[in-house]
């Protein structure tokens, strides 16, 4: 399952890698103990393959770690991810273990009713988890972005519209083999998950292929510029040198064809906006050239810093000021500050730790009202969703992802093409080494950037105001399953 997910991306597998464990934990030993083994052994392989670029974020010397201290807090890091996400794995393997007691009939009936609880289970915990600090591995995200049309699913009711169809077509599979083997004449069952499956994506297929809006009125020509500096320099002075003349040329440049507004990388100049007011020649360009930037830096408040990306007018005005609200554990801020923070404090580039955002802002600009990312944000789909409900009409992202291996871009770029479907907006995404883009609703990027090197382009995108199922309610659909598969296990029970 581990290949499923950016940048190998062997999607396909998705559909079949979940069988292997269904039948085991179906047909497997009465020990618990031994079925909570698979389900480590295959939450782990899926979770820590998936999430092993994290551990590029070794070597931190150039923050004055030592080597060894720095490979410890990598594998500490992976290691802790890893497990958080394999918890997952084992829950839904201890519930389905009891499942499996009590729905325990080699029938037609039966069989379905393990389906269906078995996936009503995985969507409520990812559903669950997804509440956490730590988010990132969904099923669903092993699709993106190349199987577009099955992720048209996240259209109606978020990510977990797709894993509900992952997991159910696995479980369908699963347990037509077993009815098989039971006995032959049960061989039809097996078309039953196929079916389900070319169903699913019909559907996205049609989704897919229904025409977007282009209209001239409500189009934006936003030039993003991928700054590509390293981040071993990023807070030198020779970093800030390189920072500033690569943004202010590739603004000037921007501004020069015509865009109606330049977006930056999160924080890509590292400071102040009032400092660099009167130290940087970005203000002087923005002075002379009058094109809004979307600029990210660092916003003050009380006892330490914001994430922010400002909106800057032409006149040099800071018009809004979006601050990220969602941080990245142990590298914005330190969870357990009292007893961790000694170990883990210096993950981080800053002198003070982060604050995070207000849930509830709403940021404007001078194409009305936006929605607003800042890279670890991308995995957290409700996060889009809350303000494309609130009116945001255009996705904006900001990312710097230098920290870790190649792999993180790709699946960084994975993440957003999920919510610009999910809401059915335009995105554009400005990253610092790649991969920086330009997205439909329908999750095609216009243009992609290559990764590690300074470039500059310019798309246009368009303002819409649909309102998808799942921006109207959110994620309903993990409720109904839910709920529903509770009162069917109590039916059976009584039955």
């Amino acid at each position: 399952m581990g290949l499923t997910v950016a940048p190998v991306s062997w999607w396909l597998l998705a559909w079949i890698s979940l069988v292997p464990l269904w039948i085991i934990v179906r047909l497997g030993e009465k020990s618990l103990k031994k079925q909570l083994l698979y389900g480590f052994g295959w939450g782990f392989a899926y979770h820590g393959l998936a999430l092993f670029w994290i551990t590029g974020i070794h070597p931190m010397t150039w923050m004055g770690v030592p080597w060894l201290a720095s490979l410890s807090i990598a594998l500490f890091c992976w290691l802790f991810i890893t497990f958080w996400g394999t918890a997952i794995v084992l829950t839904w393997t201890l519930v389905m273990f009891y499942v499996n007691k009590s729905v325990n009939q080699s029938s037609f009936r039966d069989a379905l009713l393990r389906v269906f609880i078995g996936t009503a289970l995985w969507c409520g915990l990812e559903s669950l988890w997804s509440q956490s600090p730590l988010w990132w591995t969904t099923l669903a995200y092993s699709q993106s972005p190349h199987n577009l049309l099955i992720l048209q699913l996240g259209k109606l009711s978020g990510f977990t519209t797709v894993t509900a169809a992952i997991v159910a077509v696995n479980g369908l599979i699963a347990e037509s083999l077993l009815l098989i083997r039971q006995s032959r004449q049960n061989l039809a069952f097996l078309s039953l998950p196929l079916l389900i499956c070319f169903s699913l994506h019909l559907w996205g297929w049609n989704t897919y292929h229904k025409p977007i809006e282009k209209s001239r009125d409500l189009g934006i020509k936003i030039g993003v510029i991928q700054g590509n500096i390293p981040n071993t320099i990023k807070l030198s002075p020779l970093g800030f040198q390189k920072a500033i003349e690569g943004y202010t040329s590739g603004y000037q440049i921007l501004a020069d064809q015509g865009v109606d507004a330049v977006l930056t990388p999160e924080t890509a100049l590292p400071y102040y906006w009032e400092n660099l007011v009167n130290n940087s020649s970005i203000y002087s360009a923005i002075l002379a050239k009058k094109t809004p930037i979307w600029l990210g830096a660092f916003g003050k408040v009380d006892k330490g810093y914001n994430n922010s990306l400002l909106t800057i007018d032409g006149e040099g005005q800071v018009i809004s000021r979006y601050d990220k609200v969602i941080l990245v554990p142990l590298g914005e801020y330190v969870p357990f500050q009292e007893i961790l923070g000694g170990i883990v404090d210096r993950l981080s580039p800053l002198q003070a730790h982060l604050i995070p955002g207000d849930p509830d802002q709403i940021i404007n600009s001078p194409f009305g009202k936006i929605i607003v990312g800042i890279c670890y944000e991308s995995a957290f789909s409700e996060h889009f969703r809350r303000q494309t409900a609130r009116g945001g009409e255009f996705i904006i992202t900001a990312s710097n992802n230098a920290h870790y291996s190649h792999a993180m871009p790709a699946q960084h770029h994975a993440q957003d093409t999920m919510r610009a479907i999910e809401t059915d907006r335009w995105m554009a995404r400005a990253t610092n080494t790649g991969y920086s883009a330009f997205v439909d609703p329908h999750g095609n990027h216009l243009w992609l950037s290559d990764l590690d090197k300074y470039q500059i382009h310019s798309e246009t995108i368009y303002r819409r105001d649909t309102r998808t199922l799942y921006v109207r309610w959110g994620d309903w659909l993990t409720k109904v399953l839910i709920i529903t598969a509770g009162l069917a296990w109590l039916w059976r029970a009584w039955d």
